[in-house]
């Protein structure tokens, strides 16, 4: 843990915090910085600002590229859980890392990407140019030490948790959901339920991080 960090009351700007990342961005080496924290919290978001911010030095390789595809999920009878640990291909995302960490040769390593219109992973979308000094990826699941989650945080430089306010993250979600395409009432019932599930599951794991931003 680094003890120079903001305390989680702190609320670093982005300035603040790309200077941090940029530390693990160094020419002629691969970081890998992870962003996690609960559904709604905003990593997709920061971690798209940091990547913009670095200007070249970094690829953002968003962990829910790993979601199981919508026919496999029911066929496992997990559908209704999607988002759950158990619904995503952890395994092959921490393949990915051990990759990403170790490139070589001169070709791009592709990273797979999630479409939210529909739904499903879509493979070879990200791709990792062998000289980009600093991986940013984000997802829930980053700080979990059971099963094939436990590798993926050893294969992480640094960890970056967002605490943000439960109301507002929940009001994020709903209204994510309702942009895609659900009807609100829906929404709320899966947000209150399958993603509250999971955001207090991924909370319980935050002192595991190296840094817990509070998220205005």
């Amino acid at each position: 843990m680094d003890t120079s960090a903001p305390t989680p009351a702190t609320v670093p700007d982005l300035a603040w915090l790309t200077a941090r990342a940029r530390r693990l961005a160094a020419p002629g080496t691969r970081g890998l910085l992870g962003i996690t924290g609960a559904p709604g919290s905003g990593k997709s978001t920061l971690a798209a600002r940091l990547v913009d911010a670095l200007d070249g030095r970094a690829v953002l390789v968003p962990m829910d590229g790993f979601h199981l595809a919508g026919a496999e999920l029911d066929r496992l009878g997990r559908a209704e859980r999607k988002g759950a640990p158990d619904t995503f291909d952890a395994a092959g995302y921490a393949a990915l890392l051990r990759r990403l960490r170790h490139a070589e040769g001169p070709e791009a390593v592709y990273a797979p990407a999630f479409d939210r219109k529909l739904e499903e992973p879509v493979a070879g979308a990200v791709p990792v140019p062998p000289d980009v000094p600093l991986v940013v990826t984000e997802g829930n699941y980053l700080l979990l030490d059971e099963g094939p989650w436990a590798p993926v945080r050893g294969l992480l430089d640094e960890v970056w948790f967002l605490d943000a306010d439960p109301d507002v993250r929940v009001r994020r979600l709903v209204d994510r959901h309702v942009r895609f395409g659900k009807p609100r009432p829906y929404a709320e019932r899966w947000v209150t339920g399958s993603d509250e599930r999971n955001a207090r599951l991924v909370d319980r794991h935050r002192d595991r991080a190296d840094l817990v931003v509070r998220v205005a």
